[in-house]
């Protein structure tokens, strides 16, 4: 039996018609009708739809520094098992991924570790402290190849900073991801501002503090010609600027969570930590916006921001709990939720904002690409008729803060290839991918 030959018989690919996919040392080397090879491993798709492997645009593991939240082993487990085959790992590490040795060490972690491809995102400001600009250029020309750079957590409120970020990243094709919190506004802040927070006493988060944000940094793209990105959209004020700057031909794209498209602050009542988050949860109608704005195309891609934290971290008093939630195993069932079963996407549709455009926002050469002969296997298997309820305990993530606790969802991941070897199977970690030797020569 071939170690690197697999042949997936009967997969919709992208939720279309039923065919199969011949998999050989990494490619997929033949699509279509009863297709046989001799040597193959073969699985048995049927009923299950063939999609590329999703791409995270926004992911938080820890490593270094913050290892009793979560390490690159582990959540890199997670995202395989969750139908990833690369996440961007945010900077915001202990120490901060400011230079080229950290992020060079976030990627041979990554590596390391083999389960997904780990594309370290390089911090925009030393410390993330937003008064001078990062090794950008370094971080760039570093064996990470950093095209994304972002001080996620934090805003770059300095206007002035920020277009020199703008300006800088040009010269080598990268983005700035903006996270859109004006500072002042959201000063002591510790949920959506409305009739929630009013009723709750709760100090509120109005979203004209990330709109503002938004509407300022679009101004600076469109003025530099460079390329910005925006993280986690929350409002529906939020989707109408970026509507707009896309009218304008602004080079702006922008992302959203799983759970900015399903949760509200009306769970804030519970008081339940598990539900504090940054941006914070917004109302029906942002929701609403948020949705319709993802399948039109307004907003590009989901991204999980996937932030655990160590359980006395968040099982505290709402005041002094971390803002956070986990999202990797639980992305693809959230999204097939909210956007699949609602009729405002499809599968094809689907696979753009998981990976397709993600791909490319990140530049990520050998990911999101289309399930035909000679591309790259990243390939997903999932069984969109499968209905399971969300444990955290049982999750491959040391966080165990996921808002979908005891929730049932819809769809799960039956298999992960990346670069041809099946990381997940049978909805179980298999083996991690081992990379060739590099020769010292």
């Amino acid at each position: 039996m071939a170690e690197n030959t697999y042949l997936i018989r009967g997969a919709a690919i992208l939720g279309g018609e039923a065919e199969d996919l011949l998999i050989c040392d990494g490619v997929i080397e033949a699509r279509g009708k009863d297709l046989s090879a001799e040597d193959a491993t073969v699985i048995d798709a049927q009923g299950l739809v063939a999609l590329p492997g999703m791409v995270d645009v926004h992911t938080h593991l820890r490593e270094p520094g913050r290892e009793d939240a979560e390490t690159v082993e582990t959540g890199t487990r997670a995202a395989a098992l969750g139908g990833f085959t690369a996440v961007h790992a945010m900077a915001n590490s202990n120490p901060v991924a400011d230079t080229a040795g950290v992020v060079e060490q976030v990627h041979s972690l990554g590596r390391a570790s083999g389960w997904v491809d780990v594309r370290p995102v390089g911090a925009v400001t030393v410390g993330l402290a937003g008064d001078q600009l990062a090794e950008l250029g370094a971080m760039a020309d570093s064996r990470a190849q950093v095209r994304m750079f972002s001080d996620d957590g934090i805003c770059v409120h300095d206007p002035v900073i920020m277009r020199r970020a703008l300006e800088y990243v040009k010269a080598f094709d990268g983005v700035v991801a903006q996270h859109a919190q004006e500072p002042r506004l959201t000063a002591g802040a510790q949920m959506n501002e409305g009739a929630v927070s009013a009723v709750l006493g709760l100090t509120g988060w109005p979203a004209v503090a990330e709109e503002s944000i938004i509407a300022r940094d679009v101004l600076l793209a469109q003025h530099v010609g460079s390329r910005l990105h925006v993280c986690h959209v929350s409002t529906a004020g939020s989707v109408e600027i970026v509507r707009w700057a896309k009218a304008r031909g602004i080079n702006v794209t922008a992302e959203v969570t799983p759970h900015h498209l399903l949760l509200t602050d009306e769970l804030v009542r519970s008081y339940d930590p598990v539900y504090k988050v940054n941006p914070p949860l917004r109302t029906d109608s942002d929701v609403q916006a948020l949705r319709e704005g993802l399948a039109d195309g307004t907003i590009d891609v989901v991204g999980t921001d996937h932030a655990p934290h160590p359980s006395e971290h968040k099982e505290c008093e709402w005041a002094q709990a971390a803002m956070g939630m986990t999202g990797l195993e639980t992305a693809l069932s959230v999204v097939q939720e909210t956007m699949i079963e609602t009729g405002l996407m499809t599968w094809a549709d689907f696979a753009r904002v998981t990976s397709f455009t993600p791909a490319v926002i990140g530049r990520v050469a050998d990911q999101g690409r289309p399930l035909e002969v000679g591309e790259p296997a990243n390939v997903i298997l999932v069984d969109p008729a499968a209905r399971w309820t969300v444990d955290p305990h049982k999750m491959a993530t040391m966080g165990r803060n996921s808002p979908f606790k005891g929730k049932e969802l819809p769809g799960s991941v039956v298999a992960t290839f990346f670069k041809g070897h099946p990381t997940v199977l049978n909805g179980q970690l298999n083996t991690p991918y081992r990379y060739p030797a590099v020769s010292s020569n």
